[in-house]
């Protein structure tokens, strides 16, 4: 069942969206060789809590943290450990989603630490591009398809693969709603987009091949051939008037 948000009740994603923006330009200056991920993990639960959040994923169906960490061949949900220190030339994807007044915010970003491989720094400029491209395709009346179709195009001109296990979704004061938003797809195909519709755009992009299989943790997911994965992601609202807002990005 898909929510619709009124233009009240967006202002307030907004604002949740707001502070998993500013958490991630926070976050920032720790991504640096030698931290570990459970350093980073603390330091965001800390900043979420000091702002009157809550975050989102601590609990969540069992997940142990606070932010989900995924460095190199891991493509989402990696979970944060004091044995994963950064290391010059890693990249990483923090995912962060604090609940604000009883809306989620989610967004995440990859982020360099040192100097990372020229591949590498491809990869993650291809996937935070194809972001934006399918973020481009959001307005009323349009398919769902189409936002797909425009990153998939894109990435794999660039020589990269899309994951099709993990998905955008809608969001409000649940962490998941439908729709979901598929990074594959075709021009013209799925259900049309319509005002009131709040949801995320979250594409993973492969250096090989878009497989991916889950560890015995049972949350963080790899690429099948242990090649590099990076992702980007934005909440997306469709207000009243029609106007699409990035909730997610800082203002």
């Amino acid at each position: 069942m898909i929510y619709l948000k009124s233009d009240a009740e967006i202002d307030t994603m907004k604002e949740s969206g707001q502070l998993a923006a500013s958490t991630l330009k926070m976050i920032e200056e720790y991504v640096t060789p030698g931290i570990s991920t459970l350093e980073l993990n603390n330091i965001c639960h800390d900043y979420t809590l000091k702002h009157n959040a809550i975050p989102a994923p601590l609990n969540y169906k069992g997940f142990p943290k606070s932010i989900c960490t995924s460095v190199n061949e891991v493509v989402c949900h990696g979970i944060p450990s004091a044995k994963t220190k950064l290391k010059d030339g890693d990249i990483i994807n923090i995912d962060v989603t604090p609940i604000y007044k009883g809306f989620h915010g989610d967004t995440s970003k990859t982020f360099f630490v040192g100097n990372p491989s020229e591949k590498a720094k491809k990869l993650v400029e291809t996937t935070r591009k194809s972001l934006y491209l399918g973020i481009e395709e959001v307005k009323a009346g349009a398919r769902i398809g189409n936002i797909g179709a425009a990153i998939q195009e894109y990435a794999e001109a660039e020589g990269f693969s899309v994951v099709r296990e993990f998905v955008g979704h809608g969001i409000g004061t649940n962490f998941h709603e439908d729709p979901q938003i598929m990074h594959t797809g075709k021009y013209g195909q799925g259900m049309r987009l319509e005002e009131g519709m709040v949801f995320t755009i979250e594409p993973m992009l492969n250096e090989g091949h878009w497989k991916t299989k889950v560890l015995k943790d049972g949350w963080t997911a790899i690429t099948s051939d242990r090649k590099l994965s990076a992702q980007f992601e934005h909440t997306i609202a469709i207000r009243s008037d029609g106007t699409v807002e990035i909730l997610t990005e800082l203002i």
